[in-house]
């Protein structure tokens, strides 16, 4: 790890003006993937703007019976909060299955959002990759492809969003709020993490010196009829091969609403609008599931080692939905 400047401002603005200051100037805060990476050498911030001593706020209620989630929330105590346990169980689902005990007592909500792929490629300095040396090619295309993406991938990249937490949040409309010097932005987190096209160096929208400071979920009807999957090599401390997050309204057999998002399988968490619009007014079925998820992945991009996940996100949106539904979950989807 090569040498940096440390700086603990107290305030927002402060560390606005460090980071905008220096263009080599990055935020810490839980540093649970920023540090790994500076130990990588595939981080090399110049400066650390350590923001733990900002207080960005706690989880409070929105008066649309959302929620406001302060960008330096511990992913323990968001996932053991009253409120998001009652109304939005998916949240906490997701949280829990995100690495350990250890690690979610220390990452942050706003560090979560910002944590890096996991790609092998990326993660090593001896290899090619376009995301952390633009032009250097994607070794992953014809290499070690297994945990990577197959929906919203290019030529140039198809590292995957590596997180649980975002998947929840992108199927319950959250918004992520965004400070800068300029004043404040509101960015959906749908659009918060970007596709790679030709530019895979970029992993958000969030501006240069910009901090998240908190993320908001509006109301939902139906939000604590929600639930989280995750299927993975081993029960725990893995990351996801493919993972589902979905709430449901159905009435008399027939789906009102529906939200559903879809993890590990695309740069940044997928929400899967047209599934939803086929399911909206169908029945409730495990076919009709399986059905609309077949019609969000019939424009997947596989390769050799990774066309598994078409089935597998198949399977798991299949016994998700259904369990939300009360219909009988095949054993071969739990995971």
């Amino acid at each position: 790890m090569r040498a940096f400047e440390y700086e603990r401002p107290a305030d927002p603005v402060s560390a606005l003006m460090a980071l905008a200051g220096d263009p080599s100037a990055m935020p810490l805060a839980g540093g649970t993937n920023l540090v790994d990476l500076m130990r990588l050498g595939v981080a090399r911030p110049g400066r650390l703007v350590d923001v733990n001593r900002i207080d960005f706020g706690g989880v409070e209620p929105l008066p649309d019976g959302g929620v406001r989630i302060g960008a330096g929330v511990r992913n323990s105590d968001l996932a053991a909060h009253p409120l998001v346990r009652e109304r939005f169980p998916v949240l906490t689902k997701a949280l829990l299955a995100g690495a350990s005990g250890q690690l979610r007592n220390r990452a942050s909500v706003g560090g979560n959002l910002l944590q890096r792929t996991r790609c092998v490629y990326f993660t090593d300095v001896t290899k090619p990759c376009n995301k952390r040396e633009p032009g250097s090619g994607c070794p992953a295309v014809e290499g070690a492809s297994r945990d990577l993406g197959i929906l919203g991938v290019s030529a140039h990249c198809i590292a995957t969003q590596p997180g649980d937490m975002a998947v929840a949040l992108a199927a319950l409309d959250a918004v992520v709020v965004v400070a800068t010097l300029n004043g404040a932005l509101r960015i959906p987190v749908t659009e918060f993490h970007r596709l790679p096209g030709d530019h895979p160096e970029h992993d958000t929208e969030l501006p240069r010196g910009a901090l998240v400071t908190s993320v908001e979920i509006p109301g939902l009807r139906f939000g604590a009829v929600s639930a989280y999957r995750k299927a993975r090599d081993r029960r725990s401390y893995a990351f996801a091969l493919g993972s589902v997050a979905a709430a449901l309204d159905v009435e008399d057999g027939t789906v009102r609403d529906v939200r559903l998002a879809l993890g590990s399988v695309a740069p940044r968490p997928w929400r899967a609008f047209t599934a939803e619009d086929a399911l909206r007014g169908g029945p409730a079925t495990r076919a009709a599931f399986e059905a609309a998820a077949g019609l969000e992945l019939s424009d997947a991009r596989t390769t050799e080692e990774n066309a598994f996940k078409v089935p597998l996100m198949r399977r798991l949106v299949g016994g998700v939905l259904a369990e939300l539904a009360g219909l009988p979950i095949h054993p071969e989807v739990v995971a």
